[in-house]
């Protein structure tokens, strides 16, 4: 054996023994240490490599450092609170805030509108985050109305995934904002040099805000395939939300997190809005760093104290194991439960491994509708008449697990009915899944759904 021989063995064996040790203290749950642990001792270096890429999900932002200490997890709460409340204190550190209004928008013409108007109408700042942003004709409006903004003397930031903008390799955003002078940066993109390639760790949040006064939230990306123009296979439709109210101040905080940890920079904190309507709004953040596993909590206590519906309308549907329990369960003590999935899903490996599991919802009487048409991105998640969810995460493993996501609890009837008749509308022309339908599918079918489900933690 040469020296470079020894160099490269010792090499080889160093990123190994370190990959597994990473699997095997940090790994949360045995099975997925187990897999990793024999896959990455069993092809090294080739097994590492992978594990680098795709199993290393949790990292320190270090804006975290500038949260107060009233934001921490367990921070204690005013006694006399309702349990979803003060689970919802404990978990996000963020008060329910009072005095908000909340405005469904459905599809690109009905938010995008929206969106460059209030754009167009800025004084002071501007913060965008998104995960796709397209430089295709509704990115172009919106760049031309970022651009104008900053030329009438408005602090203008946007902030896109660095993974998100290789959707469009040929209409990307970021250039063509800095070309117009937009404050512009892409969070953990990849890079040659240091090496940093991670599909996980994306920032998967939605977030426009407007002079700290109004924002927008959902599961919206910037494209045309929102829209109508749209030819109806590669057509999505989607919800996004206006709001207006004191919960904006916690949305620019959300921003500002993110911002500095790309940028180093702060932003200077938002004053507290005054009151815009009559509902009670919280933030959730949600993340592979400290805020780890704090929607699965939330989802789980509000399943909990559901006395009569949940309905749920989401595109990726593989939650985990806590979830599905507390869904049987309600369905069990008599709540009704309705699951709306996409049936034509942009992802059909995703469609595949959630075929596999949906036996064990059916089997508790809980209701699983598939909405035909054009690819559903929707996401919506309500409890009786009093609660709702909204915001940019899936129940999925990437949504709940290794992305960054934002949620906002939302607690108004007036509101929440509104939510439950676009529900029941898209329920109505829907299509009711049985455990015969999931029982007969040919065996090469159960096979390919299986094997799509065996990945379900990385898909």
């Amino acid at each position: 054996m040469t020296f470079i021989d020894f160099i490269l063995l010792a090499v080889v064996g160093v990123v190994t023994l370190a990959a597994a040790r990473h699997a095997l203290f940090f790994k949360r749950e045995p099975r997925s240490a187990l897999a990793w642990l024999v896959f990455i001792l069993a092809l090294p270096p080739f097994g590492a490599l992978v594990f680098y890429l795709f199993g290393v999900n949790r990292v320190r932002t270090r804006a975290r450092a500038l949260k107060p200490a009233t934001r921490a997890v367990g921070a204690k709460q005013p006694v006399g609170i309702d349990p979803l409340d003060r689970l919802g204190h404990a978990v996000s550190g963020h008060p329910r805030r009072t005095g908000n209004r909340v405005e469904p928008l459905v599809d690109g013409e009905g938010a995008y509108p929206a969106m460059l108007a209030d754009i167009e109408g800025a004084q002071q700042r501007i913060l965008l985050s998104t995960y796709i942003f397209d430089a295709d004709e509704i990115g172009t409006a919106f760049i031309d109305a970022l651009s104008r903004a900053m030329a009438r003397g408005v602090d203008v930031r946007v902030l896109v995934d660095g993974i998100g903008e290789l959707y469009s390799l040929s209409r990307r955003a970021v250039p063509r904002l800095r070309a117009a002078g937009v404050r512009a940066e892409r969070f953990l993109p990849p890079r040659l040099w240091p090496p940093r390639f991670r599909i996980n760790l994306r920032n998967h949040r939605k977030l426009l805000i407007i002079d700290d006064q109004i924002a927008f939230t959902g599961g919206m990306n910037i494209s045309d395939r929102h829209c109508s123009t749209i030819p109806a296979r590669g057509r999505v439709h989607d919800l996004q939300f206006r709001l207006k109210g004191p919960v904006v101040r916690d949305l620019v905080e959300a921003f500002a997190d993110d911002w500095r940890f790309v940028t180093g920079e702060r932003i200077t904190p938002a004053t507290l809005p005054a009151m815009a309507g009559q509902v009670t709004c919280r933030m959730v953040l949600d993340g592979p760093n400290e805020d780890l596993d704090r929607l699965p909590l939330m989802l789980v206590g509000a399943i909990g104290i559901a006395r009569e519906r949940i309905a749920i309308m989401t595109p990726y549907f593989l939650p985990p194991r806590e979830i599905i329990v507390a869904l049987q369960a309600a369905s069990l003590r008599g709540v009704r439960v309705d699951l709306l999935l996409p049936a034509e899903n942009n992802l059909p490996y995703m469609d595949w491994a959630m075929r596999n599991m949906l036996w064990e919802l059916l089997e508790r009487n809980i209701g699983v509708h598939y909405q035909p048409g054009s690819f559903v991105h929707s996401k919506l998640f309500l409890v009786d008449g009093d609660y709702a969810q909204i915001g940019s995460a899936n129940l999925d493993p990437r949504s709940l697990r290794l992305n960054f996501e934002i949620a906002v609890e939302v607690l108004g009837e007036e509101c929440i009915g509104g939510l439950y008749e676009h529900f029941d509308n898209a329920l109505a022309r829907s299509q009711l899944l049985t455990l015969a339908d999931v029982d007969g599918r040919p065996w090469p079918v159960r096979l390919r759904d299986g094997l799509a489900w065996l990945f379900t933690p990385y898909l």
